[in-house]
């Protein structure tokens, strides 16, 4: 996949000069500890490498798929003048990824009743609230909305359930046709439930490769299919990652992906920051925090170390916005407990800006806003809140792209992964798996009545009529 020859500059930005002793004080990174990254990094980077080459990290070569690409796209050309609407059913890793992208890629302007340039509007139906869910039935039109359900097991309860209940909306409303043609299965190539069911009735499938978790999945029909239909330059998407795979097996001072993890590690394990704040100045972007969010603590808040030990060090990550919550956060990361490190995320160039009118100069609050423009506010907002958080002996660090690009948020998205890994690594853990997850899905399993799970209903109902006399009417 062809991409205008750059160096890493031209797609990401990494300064981590606010994490410096030099800069924040004991609380930041001294040159010892920076030195100290060395060998970590490249035993990390190595095993990485080691893996990939075995075929153990095959999200890697996803951007190189240009036979799904072709296929996404083909899909794409076909439906953008039969559908309005593309209604994907996930969630997690299902819907994280291709939300981020899409708020990213297609600006809020854009997303009208038919969408882009005539492409079908994408509505995520990432949870099972049935208020929330009941309007997509009261809104969307059967025959013109494209149901796209995703589930690799195709066992997910939430999105089996949704599932259920728009099978059978198009099976009564959407015409005769409308399963073969108003709904599209992304499940197991092979196996599960959902394709077996595909198979039955004959339905329009892709395939999430067997080796390739939800949260990695983004760039495989998961995410590559609806965005395409909704508009979005998915070679340019997949370009950018390519860059960024490459740059993330090289043993170098310029992987941006080792480096992150390796500063974030110092940051928890040697300065006990285990809170990572991820505040994107940008709402376009403000999307790839939760899917970061999912990212970072599925793969990294491990009970146990590979070698079977306690993992006792992991970093938590949360989600902010620049500059909205300046107003409702800034606060705690500036004088509450000092273990946070604030990740900014900002734009050097914006698509869209808006000139200050030159106007109320009498009033002394207000002239100097005249004449300037809202990006250059923004912007400035988030220089002037790093620099305050330095001087108040606060690490931060910041990422930034040149604009917001298919090319530099497939980039983004990619080195992310990739750090995420790196990161396991460092911290010993395995990165790729969930088991807190599934606890709680047996017990939601036993309590909805699913044969084989009756002990967890019991279980559950031990438990509340346990604690029934705290309970406070």
């Amino acid at each position: 996949m062809a991409v205008e020859k750059k160096d890493a500059e031209g797609f990401l930005t990494i300064d981590y000069n606010n994490l410096t002793a030099e800069v924040v004080g004991p609380g930041g990174l001294t040159p010892e500890d920076l030195a100290s990254l060395k060998e970590p990094l490249a035993a990390a980077v190595k095993d990485l490498t080691s893996r990939y080459r075995q075929g153990l990290l095959p999200f890697l070569d996803l951007p190189k798929d240009a036979k799904l690409a072709k296929q996404c796209q083909k899909l794409a050309q076909s439906g953008r003048e039969k559908y309005t609407d593309i209604l994907v059913l996930g969630i997690g890793g299902s819907a994280l990824g291709s939300t981020a992208i899409y708020s990213a890629l297609q600006p809020l302007a854009s997303r009208s009743a038919k969408g882009k340039k005539g492409y079908p509007r994408l509505i995520v139906a990432d949870n099972i609230d049935p208020e929330g869910f009941a309007t997509h039935l009261e809104t969307l039109d059967p025959q013109t909305t494209l149901v796209n359900v995703i589930s690799k097991s195709g066992a997910t309860a939430e999105t089996m359930s949704q599932f259920m209940i728009l099978f059978d909306w198009l099976k009564k409303k959407g015409g005769k046709n409308a399963l073969t043609e108003n709904l599209l299965v992304t499940t197991d190539p092979t196996s599960g439930v959902l394709r077996q069911i595909a198979d039955d009735l004959d339905l329009v499938t892709l395939p999430i490769p067997p080796g390739v978790g939800g949260r990695f999945s983004v760039l495989t029909a998961v995410g590559l299919a609806p965005l395409a239909l909704a508009g979005v330059n998915i070679e340019g998407l997949l370009a950018g990652a390519e860059v960024a795979a490459s740059d993330g097996l090289k043993n170098s001072p310029s992987n941006k992906a080792a480096l992150f993890a390796g500063l974030n590690w110092l940051l928890t394990t040697q300065k006990n920051r285990d809170n990572l704040i991820f505040i994107p100045y940008s709402d376009a972007l403000a999307k790839v925090a939760d899917w970061f969010i999912q990212l970072w603590n599925e793969s990294l808040g491990k009970g146990l170390k590979l070698d079977g030990s306690e993992n006792l060090l992991a970093q938590t990550a949360a989600k902010a916005l620049g500059a909205t919550d300046q107003h409702s956060q800034l606060q705690m990361w500036m004088e509450g407990p000092a273990n946070k490190t604030v990740l900014f995320l900002g734009v050097d160039k914006l698509r869209t800006d808006l000139k200050i009118p030159a106007i109320f100069k009498e009033h002394e609050a207000l002239a100097y806003l005249g004449g300037q423009t809202l990006g250059q506010l923004l912007s400035y907002e988030q220089k002037g809140t790093a620099r305050a958080l330095a001087e108040n002996h606060r690490p931060n660090l910041t990422l930034t792209l040149p604009t917001i690009s298919p090319q530099t948020v497939g980039y983004l998205l990619q080195t992310l992964e990739i750090a995420t890994v790196i990161s396991g690594t460092l911290y010993g853990v395995d990165p790729l798996d969930q088991p807190g997850v599934e606890l709680g899905k047996k017990f939601t399993y036993g309590l909805m009545g699913r044969e084989g799970f009756s002990d967890y209903f019991k279980r559950y109902e031990q438990g509340r009529s346990a604690k029934k006399k705290y309970i406070v009417q």
